[in-house]
């Protein structure tokens, strides 16, 4: 089996339990060095045999899962979820071509872990209900679809999550402010580098201000920049429908103005499952 398991942002426990376990049950671990903390690899058994992704080849990974029996417990470890920029699908497909065994373990993702260390939502009502996770497109420019990149995208000036663009502090700003942007330079934004590491950077900053604070952290890589009003100081404009009282759902009744749900008796009541 050839689990790929994504670690998280960093932290050794910010796994989820699945992926702790299957790095436990691991003969095989291949990991990027350069992105997943070496600390992470205290959840592996003494005697896994380690593969470090930052000097091979997609060639070099997949000739580790050929060269080791379908019975094999390997962990492909990638940083965050592996689903974003995870670079699996060209390792998917080599697995299923070869009738290999396969699974994807999801992890916290780096958006995730920043907007957690900023203390705000991403999803603010009034503010923004979207966030796009995007990068600029740099010397990988193919991958991209044509009309595709954070100019574009920010045009909505929704919430924005831009990865991969830590070298290019001046072309992200600019792209940013491009014209028709629904971000101006008063626009918040922070500059989260390697966030949940030892070493975490957190540098809250705006739109017109971001290239000189990416420049402060002296950081290229493993670089998340934020983007949005709901990184803003100011409490939220709106309300959210989820748990006001004159808003029914699935589950609650609305309430008349002043008064509480018309299922009072049901609202809050604390479950007992010990017996």
């Amino acid at each position: 089996m050839i689990s790929f398991v994504g670690a998280g942002p960093g932290a050794p426990d910010l796994l989820t339990l699945r992926g702790a376990e299957r790095l436990r049950a691991a003969e095989i671990v291949v990991w990027a060095s350069s992105l997943v903390p070496e600390a992470v690899l205290g959840h592996c058994s003494g005697d896994v045999v380690l593969h470090d992704s930052a000097v091979m080849t997609l060639e070099d990974v997949l000739a580790v899962f050929a060269g080791a029996p379908d019975t094999t417990r390997i962990v492909r470890l990638h940083s965050g979820d592996p689903s974003v920029y995870g670079a699996i699908q060209e390792q998917l497909d080599w697995c299923r071509s070869n009738g290999r065994s396969v699974e994807i373990v999801p992890g916290v993702t780096s958006v995730a872990a920043a907007a957690a260390a900023l203390g705000r939502e991403l999803t603010v009502p009034g503010l923004s209900q979207s966030v796009v996770l995007t990068r600029l497109a740099g010397r990988t420019a193919a991958s991209m679809r044509p009309g595709e990149g954070v100019a574009t995208f920010a045009t909505a000036g929704v919430t924005m999550a831009v990865f991969l663009s830590g070298a290019r502090p001046e072309e992200l700003q600019r792209e940013l402010l491009a014209p028709g942007s629904g971000y101006d330079e008063s626009t918040p934004a922070a500059v989260v580098v390697r966030v949940s590491w030892p070493d975490e950077q957190v540098v809250p900053t705006t739109v017109g201000g971001l290239a000189a604070a990416i420049r402060t952290t002296a950081a290229t890589r493993t670089v998340l920049v934020l983007v949005g009003d709901v990184l803003g100081d100011s409490p939220a404009p709106a309300r959210s429908h989820l748990y006001s009282p004159q808003h029914s759902t699935t589950f609650r009744l609305r309430s008349a103005p002043g008064t509480t749900s018309g299922r009072a008796s049901r609202v809050g009541r604390a479950t007992d499952r010990r017996g």
